[in-house]
């Protein structure tokens, strides 16, 4: 780690906070933040908050920061260009060796970011990613990392509640090495990031950081989750309900395999989310619930027309 002298000095972490109308969740990140990061010395790490065209006082509320530490950085964006572009641009105004990223709803628990930190610097020749334990707000484990999206964990996700049991992602309590982990904190370097080819930015919101660790993984890169670092993860504070949600997922799970995998698999996948969304519209007609008819006609629609 960097040690304090008088020299004017780039900082060797910058951590990495979107915002989408989440200004006051956001303000309690950036508080948590710099509680986790008190011991350190401020020139060690920066801040950077990259606002994605909020309509709420966000402006307002997180460019003050800026009055009260000088290792704060706000960054506008005058249209909301989504997750994988935000992170991308807040990386290249970022100045840090190494990158974290953290969602706007993340609460950090007493020293979770020195000592993620330090175990990726003391593991960085087999560590490439990292990310720390997840918790629910009552401080639950939070399922956030699993295996990749291969035919047969999309079948236990969609149809046999995969993520309950365990089979398609899960919340170890010990440091594991998994596929990938959720994009609510993710650490790594600015120079590994790089040459991984960073976020797609043709993924508007949900799946990129799979993306991310499927083209790392193929490069050799390594993902690990370290318990010993927590963080609460309240939800998904950004989403608009909880149809926008379902069919970003089912959009993401069509452009992942239309990257990544064969004609064939395609083909299996969009019969998978197809049937769910058929036995999903059908619950939906039984039980008289408006929700499910109308989120699961728009998901067939579209893995129809993919």
């Amino acid at each position: 780690m960097a040690t304090s002298n008088h020299a004017k000095k780039s900082p060797m972490l910058s951590i990495i906070i979107l915002n989408y109308n989440t200004a006051q969740m956001t303000a309690e990140c950036i508080e948590s933040v710099y509680t986790s990061c008190k011991a350190l010395d401020p020139t060690e790490f920066e801040v950077i908050v990259f606002d994605n065209a909020s309509k709420d006082d966000s402006s307002t509320v997180l460019s003050k920061y800026k009055n009260k530490h000088d290792n704060y950085v706000f960054m506008e964006s005058k249209e909301n260009i989504g997750f994988g572009p935000g992170n991308n641009r807040a990386v290249d105004k970022s100045q840090g060796e190494y990158i974290l990223f953290l969602n706007s709803d993340i609460i950090v628990i007493d020293d979770a970011i020195p000592t993620l930190w330090k175990y990726y610097f003391e593991n960085k020749k087999t560590v490439h990613f990292a990310g720390g334990k997840l918790l629910n707000k009552d401080k639950t484990p939070q399922s956030s990392g699993g295996p990749f999206y291969t035919l047969p964990v999309v079948f236990g996700a969609l149809f046999l509640r995969g993520d309950y049991w365990g089979l398609t992602r899960s919340s170890p309590s010990q440091t594991q090495q998994l596929d990938w982990i959720s994009g609510a904190c993710i650490m790594t370097t600015k120079e590994i990031f790089n040459k991984v080819g960073r976020f797609d930015e043709e993924i508007f919101m949900y799946m990129e950081e799979i993306d991310l660790l499927y083209r790392a993984r193929k490069q050799g890169y390594m993902t690990y989750v370290y318990p010993q670092a927590q963080f609460i993860h309240l939800g998904s504070a950004s989403s608009q309900g909880k149809t926008y949600p379902i069919l970003q997922v089912y959009r993401g799970f069509l452009y992942f395999y239309t990257k990544h995998y064969d004609k064939f698999s395609m083909m299996v996948l969009k019969g998978m989310l197809q049937l769910k969304a058929l036995l999903a519209w059908s619950l939906g007609k039984l039980t008289g619930n408006t929700y499910l008819i109308q989120t699961y006609e728009k998901a067939y629609r579209m893995a129809t027309m993919a």
